[in-house]
């Protein structure tokens, strides 16, 4: 570990926040027990997940996507883990870069594992991200929470979703461990599991636990997910009607909105901030703070 301090930044969208760390030629060393002690919400800097901000070029994963997205989002859930993609993270990941002077307001790509995504950043603070597709694997399962249990939709943004339509939020409760599922194998990796509730038309509500990280106050790959399982249920699929359908979904932390267009394309929608920045001390790094 080196010695130097770290410089980091705290971004949020819709309250699903990240610790924003800066190195552009891959030189930091993140294992996964440090990820973990700079998200811990007591003993570090707290967050969902890690923003590791990385030239394309200089990193292994995206090496071969460097001609498309000069910048590399090596994301890591709060525990440590490598996560595939995160709709929020990257909203707040192209908001630094603004920030930062190496973009400036319009469009961007962002390279993740989950390909190139592309990011527009209004003028007015919004920060509109193409999701891709969504993929619907016909295999489901059932979620199961204190005695209730609900059929879940499979969706798939580039990582794993279940969607469970509920009555009542409160049915998820606490979301302190992730729920049950069954069958365990159709999500070998582990899945993001959303509960959702209609509020009105094309309007709906949303709590999730996602994995490696708990409940959170976002989500934004599982609100796209909802938004695709919720327009299913409806009997809506862009692709016949020819029209893009929207959903408004209200996430702990806000809202954001979500069209999905006739090729499939699933564009979302919502606020990014940047709120502080500082360093870490080496000193805490090495183990050796009090």
């Amino acid at each position: 570990m080196s010695t130097a301090p770290i410089a980091f930044l705290k971004g949020h969208g819709t309250e699903n926040d990240f610790v924003i760390v800066p190195d552009p030629d891959n030189a930091l060393d993140l294992p996964a027990a440090l990820v973990a002690r700079v998200c811990d919400r007591r003993a570090g800097i707290g967050g969902d997940g890690v923003l590791h901000v990385v030239r394309s070029a200089a990193h292994p994963e995206a090496r071969h996507l460097a001609g498309e997205a000069e910048w590399f989002m090596d994301y890591r859930n709060a525990d440590g883990s490598v996560a595939e993609m995160c709709g929020n993270g990257v909203r707040v990941f192209a908001r630094y870069l603004e920030h930062a002077g190496h973009v400036t307001a319009g469009d961007v790509a962002v390279a993740t594992r989950a390909g190139v995504k592309q990011v527009h950043l209004a003028k007015n603070g919004d920060v509109t991200v193409s999701m891709g597709r969504a993929v619907l694997p016909e295999a489901g399962v059932t979620v199961t929470v204190d005695g209730r249990s609900w059929p879940a939709r499979n969706v798939n943004m580039g990582n794993p979703h279940a969607v469970a339509f509920v009555d009542d939020l409160a049915h998820a409760g606490t979301l302190y461990t992730e729920p049950p599922y069954a069958p365990a194998a159709v999500y070998p990796d582990g899945v993001n599991i959303e509960f959702v509730a209609d509020r009105g038309p094309r309007h709906v509500a949303m709590r999730v636990h996602e994995r490696g990280a708990a409940e959170t106050r976002s989500c934004g790959t599982g609100a796209c997910a909802v938004a695709v399982a919720t327009a299913r249920r409806d009997g809506v699929d862009p692709a016949e009607t020819g029209t893009p359908v929207t959903y408004t979904v209200d996430v702990l932390g806000g809202t954001l909105v979500i069209t999905e267009l006739p090729d499939g394309r699933i564009e979302m929608t919502g606020p990014a901030v940047i709120v502080a920045e500082g360093r870490i001390d080496p000193a805490w790094l090495s183990g050796t703070a009090a």
